[in-house]
């Protein structure tokens, strides 16, 4: 698929229909648009199976509950919508994109309880997110911008909103010619990167920073009990970012990065090493299972 994301054949489903790709449109005082009311997920379909798709499914109406919205439909229904958008759309590899967002009503203000609740699903044919660096490593900047105290945000809702600094600081990245950036939270412990986990490896045991202040992804929880399975200590901790000069390995971890190797984080070095390639190797055998 190329073109802009809103132009192209196709269709999406959308508050109960399927409904022409052009036609999935919203009003310009919808709430989400100015408030950031809106959750989402990221999934993707191998070979006709969505993996871990109730799992998505669940997460995104948690995620609602967690921003005051109660969505309109169950996971069970969800699930059936992407099924639907993949089927129409004659598609058995595809990242699924699931929304959902206070839409346009009688409130247009911070407080919107009078505005619906709408719900759509959308997908396209995604390659690598990070393009070579599943062989090469991707190289990461670091941010200067920090995940924020769970006191201030949902960190356990995948929100829209909370997205704004992983943009900006994505943005930074690439004008370094950097593919993505690592974020430290608000304590100055390292935390993740823009959309996806982090993982280090020292001495063939795995750390990866704590999971209190920043969304515990799906694929972060599969690969730790991947390691788990395979017999490898996993250290979830906080991480001074003194450390990462002693870790020998790196990788992320998300439902568009899948499992992809690093190379660098700022002036650091990492070897696509063994563990590495065998944790890549693995997940990629596990969702085409």
């Amino acid at each position: 698929m190329a073109g802009a994301y809103d132009d192209r054949d196709g269709k999406i489903w959308m508050d109960g229909k399927l409904v022409e790709w052009r036609d999935a449109k919203v009003h310009i005082l919808t709430h989400a648009l100015h408030y950031a009311s809106a959750v989402f997920e990221g999934e993707r379909c191998y070979e006709g199976r969505i993996f871990k798709g109730h799992e998505h499914s669940l997460r995104l109406i948690r995620s609602g509950e967690l921003l005051d919205m109660e969505l309109p439909y169950t996971a069970e229904e969800i699930d059936a919508a992407k099924e639907a958008m993949l089927k129409a759309n004659g598609w058995t590899n595809a990242y699924v994109r699931a929304l959902a967002w206070r839409g346009a009503g009688e409130d247009m203000g911070v407080s919107a309880r009078r505005n619906p609740i709408r719900v759509a699903v959308a997908g396209w044919e995604w390659g690598n997110y990070y393009g070579d660096a599943k062989t090469r490593g991707a190289k990461l900047d670091i941010s200067k911008w920090k995940r924020p105290s769970p006191e201030t945000i949902p960190s356990e809702a995948k929100a829209a909103g909370l997205y704004m600094i992983c943009t900006m600081s994505k943005h930074a990245a690439e004008a370094k010619g950097c593919s993505d950036a690592m974020m430290f939270d608000y304590r100055g412990y390292v935390a993740e990167a823009t959309g996806a986990n982090i993982f280090f490896v020292r001495n063939g045991e795995v750390h990866t920073p704590k999971a209190d202040c920043f969304l515990n992804g799906l694929t972060r929880q599969t690969v730790i009990q991947m390691l788990k399975d395979m017999q490898v200590k996993v250290h979830e901790r906080h991480i001074l970012p003194e450390e990462l000069e002693g870790f020998e390995q790196c990788w992320l971890t998300g439902t568009a990065a899948e499992v992809t190797p690093v190379g660098q984080i700022g002036s650091y070095n990492f070897e696509v090493g063994e563990l590495t390639k065998r944790v890549a190797s693995e997940y990629e055998k596990l969702v085409r299972a």
